[in-house]
């Protein structure tokens, strides 16, 4: 049964590589299946061209920019880079957020201190211009939320946004929402072996959480290929997301679709309207 009202994925990587072949097709089945808008954040400077691009060539489901330096490649970050950033924000209207920026120290080869360092100094900078241009961000946050929250109230960070794939425990996601921002929730809440997660979803109200797939990556279990090394996610299994959340949180999945559509859109300061 078709949902009464769309869905945002307000996380998804559709400008990479995994999509080229069949990006159109892919974005058809997405707003088939009820998502109507996608949000796409960035990770490098490089790939920005492509990120508005591939938003400037699909007009249904809506596809909005979510431009950042991602942690994970801060060694391919360069200065010139934010003002690079800086510059798309004064030019591109359509950009939701600052993203998909933060802190990252669970890949060990990122916990070095001049690469902590880096990583610190392009996170606080990338918070001065979302600040200076008031849009959310989008956090990617690993074995550092303590180090993320002190840098947000230190520097009186009150945009708000989404922490993206939360990982963290209930104390901690209370204070994010403290904070302003909402829960970004996608295909792990359907692994077995996320009862962390499902915990943490289950005493969280539902205007703390939004819907994200991460395609290509996080697949939820339902789509998983059986052999397949790896298989892709894809935006169009959004609703399965919405049916494992719907199914913990015991709410219909209509009026659990209203109430993640507008949360997403008060996270990301979306307007309802298909077009700015």
């Amino acid at each position: 049964m078709a949902l009464l009202t769309g869905l945002i994925d307000t996380h998804c990587h559709f400008d990479v590589d995994d999509f080229d072949a069949d990006r159109a097709e892919v974005a058809a089945r997405a707003l088939a299946a009820g998502v109507d808008t996608i949000v796409i954040p960035g990770y490098i400077a490089s790939q920005w061209p492509k990120l508005f691009q591939v938003c400037d060539s699909i007009q249904q489901p809506r596809l909005l920019p979510a431009p950042g330096l991602h942690p994970c490649y801060v060694s391919q970050h360069e200065h010139a880079h934010l003002s690079e950033l800086e510059r798309l924000l004064q030019a591109r209207r359509d950009i939701v957020a600052v993203g998909e920026i933060g802190l990252d120290y669970f890949v060990p080869e990122l916990k070095a201190p001049e690469l902590k360092a880096q990583q610190e100094l392009f996170f606080r900078e990338q918070l001065v211009l979302a600040m200076q241009y008031h849009k959310p961000v989008i956090l990617h946050v690993r074995k550092a939320h303590a180090e993320v929250m002190a840098i947000l109230t230190e520097m009186k960070f009150r945009e708000g946004g989404i922490v993206h794939a939360y990982s963290g425990g209930i104390e901690e996601a209370k204070r994010y929402v403290r904070m302003g921002f909402r829960l970004g929730i996608g295909g792990a809440l359907t692994y077995d072996q996320s009862k962390r997660l499902r915990t943490v979803v289950s005493e969280m109200p539902l205007e703390a959480l939004v819907l994200e797939t991460d395609a290509p990556d996080m697949i939820p279990a339902p789509h998983r290929q059986a052999g397949e090394r790896r298989s892709r996610n894809s935006p169009e299994f959004l609703p399965s997301v919405l049916a494992a959340l719907s199914e913990l949180k015991k709410v219909s999945p209509d009026e659990l679709a209203l109430i993640m559509r507008q949360q997403s859109s008060l996270a990301l300061h979306i307007p309802d309207s298909l077009s700015f």
